[in-house]
């Protein structure tokens, strides 16, 4: 006994200090989905709180859109060592479904992880039918099926918000948005480059003669005179590409949040885009830069494909996905693909009317 109470005693301890590691604990919403071994694709939301103990306790939201509906509760803990977060449901609450069968609970193990302010689980589960629908005694995780899990930390909830969450959510997570800063960022410049480049065809136009000279004369002199007394004019026409282009307005008028920032070392990157889980008619449309690369493309199972090169150490692309329609089956929602040389990553990407999702590359050369 004593032995137990002193495991159980470490392990919450070691709970405490990976939470005080990462400078805040795992309370809060938890949503994405998981996909069967047979390939049926669910969607999937934890809202978990942990108490003044460190035990984690909270309620589970499976659903596939009106065919099927679940509530659980769970309870769980955090392994500092391995970085790894267990939840094991304890009984459904409320079922709704048209599919028949029997009702499962599920054992999930995840791996934690996080990128900037971004936090992810990603892992597996086991399904075990309920005792109160089925003879089995005892009941064996794994004899309802087992699949892969993924869920990113958020601040909205599909349902609403649990009663044990709806004072500690507000100050413990909020949406990362990165569009206002490069909106007025953009402005800027080109509220400040556009008088420049308009004082020289403004003096140059009074100064010539229209009756007694054509129109052939009035052109050649302004491409001489940036060689010798109008230096001045040739940073702009250099720089006026990049900064002049205009910030679409389904990324201007949309809230923009980044999901991920990746670190290359091959300066040729190619991006894969593909519907993540059921095929239901997403359709998006992606810019690179803020300049439109795929206009309104329907995500399959075949790839969607962006290609573009880094050109020179510490640059710097983004990526924005956005969602011209929901599909059959909200949000809309697609798998990145990227590799660069010999390097691999996998992004999941949400995004809605309102939000559009962000991937930042950053270019470091390899040693």
């Amino acid at each position: 006994m004593k032995r137990i109470l002193l495991a159980l005693h470490i392990t919450l301890a070691t709970l405490f200090l990976h939470v005080s590691l990462y400078g805040q604990d795992l309370t809060g919403i938890w949503k994405g989905y998981f996909i069967s071994d047979d390939g049926s694709y669910y969607k999937l939301e934890f809202q978990v709180a942990q108490n003044k103990s460190n035990a984690m306790t909270g309620v589970s939201y499976s659903y596939l859109d009106v065919r099927f509906y679940g509530k659980a509760t769970m309870t769980g803990r955090f392994l500092k060592s391995s970085s790894k977060f267990l939840i094991q449901e304890i009984k459904t609450v409320e079922v709704k479904s048209t599919l028949g069968g029997l009702t499962c609970i599920m054992n999930y193990n995840f791996k934690y992880s996080r990128s900037g302010k971004e936090e992810f689980l990603d892992g597996t589960y086991l399904g075990m039918y309920e005792k109160k629908y089925t003879k089995e005694e005892p009941g064996e995780w794994g004899n309802c099926g087992g699949g892969r899990v993924h869920l990113r930390k958020v601040t909205t909830s599909d349902f609403y918000i649990e009663p044990f969450l709806r004072n500690k959510i507000n100050n413990n997570n909020k949406p990362v948005t990165v569009n206002q800063p490069p909106i007025k960022k953009d402005t800027a410049k080109t509220v400040t480059k556009t008088p420049v480049t308009k004082p020289p065809v403004v003096t140059k136009q009074p100064v010539t003669k229209p009756a007694d000279k054509p129109v052939t004369k009035v052109i050649t002199p302004v491409t001489k005179t940036p060689d010798s007394a109008k230096t001045k004019i040739q940073p702009v026409i250099n720089t006026n590409p990049p900064v002049v282009t205009p910030t679409p307005a389904v990324i201007k008028n949309r809230s923009n949040e980044l999901v991920k920032v990746l670190t290359v070392n091959d300066p040729n990157v190619i991006v894969k885009l593909y519907d993540n889980g059921e095929i239901d008619g997403d359709t998006i449309s992606v810019y690179l830069d803020k300049k439109l690369v795929l206009s309104a493309k329907r995500l399959t199972a075949s790839p969607l494909v962006v290609k573009f090169t880094m050109e020179e150490d510490d640059d710097e692309h983004e990526l924005t996905m956005v969602a011209e329609n929901l599909g059959s089956i909200p949000p809309n929602t697609s798998l990145m693909i990227v590799e660069a040389g010999e390097q691999r990553f996998d992004v999941r990407i949400t995004s809605t009317e309102q939000k559009n999702a962000v991937v930042k590359f950053r270019y470091r050369k390899s040693n």
